[in-house]
């Protein structure tokens, strides 16, 4: 139901509002609609939606991944499927703020809208930080990108990009913005890893335990100075800086909204079954902890269709829980609280490789589950838990504790 007050804000009403089109917003939605929860919005800010997937022009997209299955096919997959199972999608439809618990502020093609929902799903994805962020002195000279800019320039607007380039990066997303330089026409001088060990690109040398020091260059970067680790310097040659890797996930709406973020993951705190601190509030996808896989966040929003719709259903929103949180060398681990049993696999990232991981969990000094776990830890890769000893939690008790060796 729509009405208009007595400005130029027209109000709305909704049962689902889905703040995001990216995969874990679109997988939410079509599984919603599909099941009769009402009217199921979901906005989006971009003038198009399926997310980062647009961008993103190799194949292994889905689940399991196809070979020829490529990023911005996929978002249209996954666009149909929300569309046909009943949703309504908006783009160019910014959230603004909140008027209220369960109520946003947004202004698109239709003006001001202040919608008010039964549940609010934030779905808002991952942005990269820019070189800015990363502290990285020098001036700010052209040709200085993220990967999202990479992809948008080379595959949507078909813009040069350079002659030499150096990847600050070497996780998957670093090698898929390698591939995309060189297929721009670009030579990938070298690529920069702080790490000691990293997977190579055939043909391009690898620089590991290296570390970015500045930016030569004006209107355009003429060179890059590098420290590694023994003490050494260099200077790599470069018109072309690509960024790549640090993700973190878009929390700027739950932070107006007062929804709690995790100092580990800087998304929103959540449980389980997906639900903030914030009653009727959940969030999803990569807003949860940074950058996973496509298939990996719409499988996270079409899990959190049954929470949602037992939100709907009138079940109770339980209450805080003990938190989860780990120790050194992991950075962080999701969901980061626990108010019942676990009924899919943790997701768990450590800042170092470990070969052969053991992973511990406790509270209060009680042992709750160890294991050594099949696959090597990497800071490019999320290490899965799976939920049973989650059933061992004191619900009254202090924080979950979670270690690697």
């Amino acid at each position: 139901m729509n009405r208009t007050d007595g400005g130029d804000r027209t109000d709305v009403r909704v049962d689902v509002l889905v703040v995001g089109a990216g995969p874990a917003g679109l997988a939410l939605a079509a599984r919603l609609a599909r099941a009769g929860a009402g009217r199921v919005e979901v906005l989006e800010r971009e003038q198009d939606p399926g997310g980062m997937p647009r961008h993103l022009h190799h194949g292994g997209f889905g689940r399991p991944p196809l070979p020829w299955l490529r990023g911005p096919e996929y978002a249209r997959r996954s666009v149909r499927a929300a569309l046909a199972a009943g949703a309504a999608l908006r783009t160019g439809v910014t959230a603004t703020g909140w008027a209220g618990p369960l109520c946003l502020e947004t202004t698109g093609p239709a003006g001001l809208q202040r919608i008010t929902a039964r549940a609010v799903v934030l779905a808002t994805g991952a942005r990269e930080r820019p070189r800015s962020a990363r502290l990285v002195p020098g001036s700010r000279p052209q040709g200085v990108l993220t990967t999202g800019e990479l992809f948008q320039a080379v595959h949507a607007y078909g813009l040069p990009v350079g002659r030499r380039a150096v990847v600050v990066g070497a996780e998957p997303v670093a090698r898929h913005a390698a591939a995309t330089l060189r297929q721009a026409g670009t030579d990938v001088v070298a690529m920069v890893t702080e790490h000691p060990r990293a997977p190579a690109v055939p043909g391009i040398p690898l620089l590991t335990a290296t570390t970015v020091g500045e930016l030569r260059g004006r209107g355009r970067p003429t060179g890059m100075v590098i420290h590694h680790r023994d003490g050494r310097m260099g200077l790599l040659a470069c018109d072309t800086v690509v960024f790549t890797g640090d993700w973190i996930p878009d929390h700027e709406l739950a932070r107006r909204g007062g929804v709690p973020l995790d100092p580990g993951t800087r998304g929103p705190c959540v449980d389980a079954s997906f639900r903030t601190a914030a009653p009727g509030v959940f969030a999803v996808g990569n807003a949860l902890h940074g950058i996973e896989r496509a298939a990996s966040a719409a499988a996270e929003g079409a899990a959190a269709a049954a929470p949602v719709l037992a939100h709907l259903a009138g079940a109770p929103w339980p209450e805080h829980g003990p938190p989860l949180q780990v120790r050194a060398p992991l950075v962080w681990v999701t969901p980061n609280r626990i108010t019942g049993v676990a009924r899919r696999p943790l997701l768990l990232r450590s800042a170092q490789a470990v070969t052969a991981p053991v992973v511990a969990v406790t509270q209060d000094g009680r042992p709750l589950w160890r294991r050594r776990l099949p696959l090597p830890a990497s800071p490019s890769r999320s290490l899965h838990l799976p939920p049973h000893w989650t059933a061992r939690v004191d619900p009254t008790g202090g924080p979950v504790v979670v270690t690697l060796a």
